[in-house]
């Protein structure tokens, strides 16, 4: 029984990650092919983590691939929010379509901060140093 979930786990794992591959190679522009690949890479990586940990059983596979995951899951987002947003402050055009721009006329390319949103929030230069 464990093979046959084992074997579904790998194949959906790569579906996953096929389907990352595929919104690189479809999607317009930078951010839907970031959003492709963050969502589907993480979670057909981590199916196929999970399909090791079932595969070998032992304590120090299981460990490893649930440090894997977690460190797929914490580090994914960041580094597309990161990749994103240095795309849009160099000049990353957006695709035609996109109908609303939330950071276009509040980054300072001066003071490289953000401005405050409408929302009553502080600017990044506000904020004191750390």
């Amino acid at each position: 029984m464990i093979e046959w979930l084992t074997a579904f786990l790998l194949l959906a794992g790569s579906i996953f990650m096929l389907i990352a591959a595929l919104g690189v190679l479809r999607m317009p522009d930078l951010l839907t092919r970031m959003h492709a690949t963050t969502k589907a890479g993480v979670l057909g990586a981590g199916l196929t983590m999970v399909a090791v940990a079932l595969h070998f059983g032992t304590e120090p596979v299981i460990a490893k691939a649930v440090a894997v995951i977690a460190f797929l899951i914490l580090t994914a987002p960041v580094a597309a929010h990161a990749i994103g947003r240095a795309g849009h402050f160099v000049g990353v055009p957006l695709w035609e379509n996109t109908r609303v721009d939330e950071l276009q006329g509040r980054y300072n390319e001066e003071t490289h901060t953000l401005a405050s949103s409408d929302r009553g929030g502080t600017a990044d230069s506000d904020r004191p140093a750390r």
